[in-house]
């Protein structure tokens, strides 16, 4: 019982496949509705699904594993051999996923000479205690050993970062996933086509591909065909190990190479807890919500979408042709006339023993007419059929089918929601949706394609209020002069609060908050989400007492330089705060080095250089006198410059940050950027600081939190809206009927963000009113799975345009 690969395909225990792959999580479901998901799965036609192992999900602190409960991913690879599944397992180190820290734990950054994802030897020590706990699980379950593991992902998308030595790294995995006896094939996929980027052309490890082209894109078979044949000059298939989840787009990578297809995220879920990330997503700075859905065939609760019904249909075309296009060749790609928008370059499969499949895709949004091989045929909006061209039938050949064959043991069977073109021998008929004809001799039938039924509306339920009257306790974390980082005090998910006072100077400067404030200046409250971004306020006539309780939203997941804490491994916590001193306009006075400045260097405003080299980088420098800390703004920035300080290496700074930190004893800056006379003259201000010591600090670790959450109080009977000032907070209880599918909770209010607990774990947050960017799913609700009971919720008021307030909790039967 093997698993191998060339470049024909993926051949398992002797037979070809192409394998359709759902990506299913367990850490994002609840235990008890772990084998209802996979067997629905296995029904839509999928026969493997990849699973994610998130690293900080089962080491909770250094040294404390758990592989218990919802974490006991050996009892979920074990349902998933027992539907009938494949897995590709993928332990990362690094998974993104849009998870907390992409699975790398918070504490590795409180070494500064560790540095994640490289071939580095305090990182890959702290690796190999994460492959000693889960190599070990795949080599029990894989294939051939009796379980469902059919390939191993090493890294993930590592294309995508800044790794020095990719070939060292990627050995060192390797060796590891060998010494534990993983003898399928190991792979790494790349997130953006750089093959050598994601697996340093590391011997035994494959190169996968994820593609997410935009839907409607005419290239996606030219970009796509690329690969396979850059893989196919290795003795490779095409691996697509996460792409876009229309089913359209999928057959379009179907006919184009690809032998495995994965769709990313096919069966949605949940990020329970503090769990999300921060992150990117093209533009610096957005919280994960608690739903983790993408319009995947599956939604959150479990609820099939049309795409779930898309799926049947393609698994069962596959079925229907078998090795024979599990072995196929790529083909010439075929000249096709349409009257509607379709690819630029229709891709053609050789079948295993005759016969092309062409896929014909219509990107527009009503029925059009194709011409293939001279024939007229018609083609549905927003479809992708699978047409097949001289395929061998016993002692005649169909010489054209224009539309999916579902099976061909009795007849031929097609699925179409127009009328389908068949020509056999030398007969040409016109099928009619939901009837028979026989053509040569032969029956053919056409069916429409399968409908999945709409959910019943949600129904609502009536619940009682009680408002706690104590408050969740807090470990007192000592006294401190700077502002520690709550990973540094040991809270890699939760919130701490940080304490002092001081005498202030009119305006205070904040560098590093994240990834939640609410600073309370002299009793006034700023909520902060820059994403350590430093921030500039004005506290005049505001006394000394300085209070924050910071909240980790969750660690970056994607490496972002623009913002310091979506950096990967960044810390969290207050950073630095500062009274503001002394503000110098330094705009002026600035000398010019390169282009055809000569010497004595001539002296000019920042940016005031005129020349007709646009584009070509220019330094400016300047004296500046910094006998404490200091820091450089600079105004009307627009776009990344590199700023020096002294004889330092250059440090880039971004519009979404325009400052830089400044030592004291500076004695001169440097700005090198790009000429443009078009982009406006550039300012500068360098601010004299005094730092703001002495903090005492105290914490709340998620489980502290689960912990008070699980406690029953009688409570006050509380009758919403409730009312809060900025950050005050209050702690609700509400007594809920334990429902088959759960339940959803859709709080109502402005300014308040919202945390749910029900039977002593966190459910998620919701921030309600003026709120930075979400990404994921619906921000605004919670699920409660069933079975699970009870509900508490800690709302917090938020800085903020109005008063920060619960107007209502909206409870919904799924």
């Amino acid at each position: 019982m093997t698993v191998s690969l060339d470049a024909r395909g993926i051949t398992i225990d002797g037979k070809p496949q192409v394998v359709l792959c759902a990506s299913l999580f367990y850490f994002r479901l609840p235990r008890e509705q772990w084998r209802e998901r996979l067997e629905q799965v296995r029904r839509s036609g999928y026969t493997c699904v990849d699973v994610y192992l998130p690293w900080n999900f089962h080491e909770l602190s250094p040294g404390r594993w758990s592989f218990e409960g919802r974490r006991d991913v050996a009892a979920f690879l074990d349902l998933a051999y027992e539907v009938g599944l494949y897995v590709i397992a993928r332990p990362g180190p690094y998974i993104c996923s849009e998870w907390d820290g992409g699975a790398l734990p918070a504490w590795l950054g409180l070494d500064p000479s560790l540095r994640v994802r490289q071939n580095e030897p305090r990182f890959l020590g702290a690796v190999t205690d994460w492959f000693d706990q889960v190599l070990p699980i795949f080599a029990d379950r894989q294939h051939g050993a009796g379980g469902a593991v059919i390939m191993v992902q090493l890294e993930n998308e590592l294309d995508f970062f800044d790794c020095a030595d990719r070939p060292g790294y990627l050995e060192a995995l390797r060796d590891q996933a060998v010494a534990h006896g993983i003898d399928v094939p190991l792979i790494a996929c790349s997130g953006q086509g750089d093959l050598f980027g994601a697996t340093g052309d590391v011997q035994g490890v494959v190169p996968a591909c994820n593609f997410y082209p935009n839907d409607d894109s005419p290239f996606v078979e030219e970009e796509v065909r690329r690969y396979s044949e850059l893989l196919a000059e290795r003795g490779l298939p095409l691996l697509v190990t996460e792409t876009n989840r229309r089913h359209r787009t999928l057959r379009r990578l179907l006919a184009s190479g690809a032998s495995l297809i994965a769709p990313y995220l096919q069966s949605s879920g949940w990020n329970f807890g503090y769990t999300p990330s921060c992150g990117n997503w093209g533009r610096p700075g957005n919280f994960m919500s608690h739903g983790y859905d993408f319009g995947g065939y599956v939604s959150s609760t479990g609820v099939e979408r049309p795409e779930y019904a898309e799926a049947q249909v393609l698994s069962w075309v596959l079925k229907a042709l078998g090795p024979r296009l599990a072995s196929a060749t790529p083909g010439e790609p075929l000249e096709i006339a349409t009257d509607f928008p379709t690819s630029s370059s229709h891709s053609v499969l050789n079948l295993d023993g005759g016969g092309r499949l062409v896929a014909v895709p219509n990107l527009g949004s009503e029925d059009g007419r194709a011409i293939v091989e001279g024939v007229p045929v018609a083609v549905p909006a927003d479809s992708c059929p699978l047409m097949l061209l001289d395929l061998p039938l016993g002692e005649t050949t169909l010489r054209l089918a224009s539309a999916d064959l579902m099976d061909s043991r009795q007849g031929l069977l097609f699925c179409s929601s127009v009328p389908v073109t068949v020509v056999v021998g030398n007969s040409t008929e016109e099928v009619p949706v939901g009837s028979s004809r026989i053509v040569e001799g032969v029956v053919v039938t056409v069916e429409p394609p399968p409908e999945v039924d709409d959910p019943a509306a949600a129904g609502t339920i009536d619940v009682t209020v009680r408002r706690r009257t104590s408050v969740a306790p807090s470990i007192p974390a000592g006294t401190h002069e700077q502002p520690p980082t709550l990973e540094s005090l040991g809270v890699y998910r939760g919130r701490g609060t940080y304490t002092t006072t001081t005498d202030l100077t009119g305006e205070l400067l904040v560098a590093g908050a994240s990834d939640i404030v609410n600073l309370s200046i002299g009793g006034r409250v700023h909520t902060l989400s820059g994403f350590g971004a430093t921030e500039r306020i004005d506290v005049r006539g505001l006394e000394g007492a300085l209070a924050a309780t910071v909240e980790i939203w969750g660690h970056a997941n994607f490496d972002d330089v623009r913002l310091p804490s979506l950096r990967l491994g960044a810390l969290r916590g207050l950073g630095s705060v500062w009274n503001v001193v002394e503000t110098h306009d330094i705009s002026a006075l600035w000398t010019v080095d390169g282009h055809w400045a000569g010497t004595p260097a001539p002296v000019r405003g920042l940016t005031g250089w005129s020349s007709t080299r646009v584009g070509t980088p220019i330094t400016y420098k300047r004296r500046v006198q910094a006998e404490s800390a200091a820091a450089l703004h600079l105004q009307d920035l627009h776009g990344p410059v590199a700023v020096g300080i002294d004889d330092g290496e250059p440090r880039t700074v971004h519009v979404e940050d325009p400052w830089v930190l400044l030592p004291a004893g500076t004695k001169q800056l440097s700005v090198t950027l790009p000429h443009d006379p078009s982009a406006g003259g550039l300012r500068a201000e360098l601010l004299t600081l005094s730092p703001v010591l002495g903090w005492t600090c105290s914490v709340q670790d998620d489980e502290l939190l689960g912990a008070f959450a699980l406690r029953r109080e009688q409570g006050t009977e509380l009758q919403l809206p409730l009312t809060l000032r900025p950050g005050e907070e209050a702690w609700l209880d509400l007594e809920l009927p334990s429902l088959e599918n759960g339940v959803l909770v859709r709080p109502d209010g402005a300014q308040v963000r919202v945390t749910g607990w029900a039977s002593g774990e966190c459910l998620g947050r919701v921030w309600l009113g003026d709120r930075p960017a979400f990404s994921g799913g619906d921000p605004d609700v919670l699920w409660i799975p069933p079975g699970w009971s009870g509900l508490t919720l800690l709302v917090q008021g938020v800085d903020g345009p109005g008063t920060p307030e619960l107007r209502a909790v909206g409870i919904e039967s799924v």
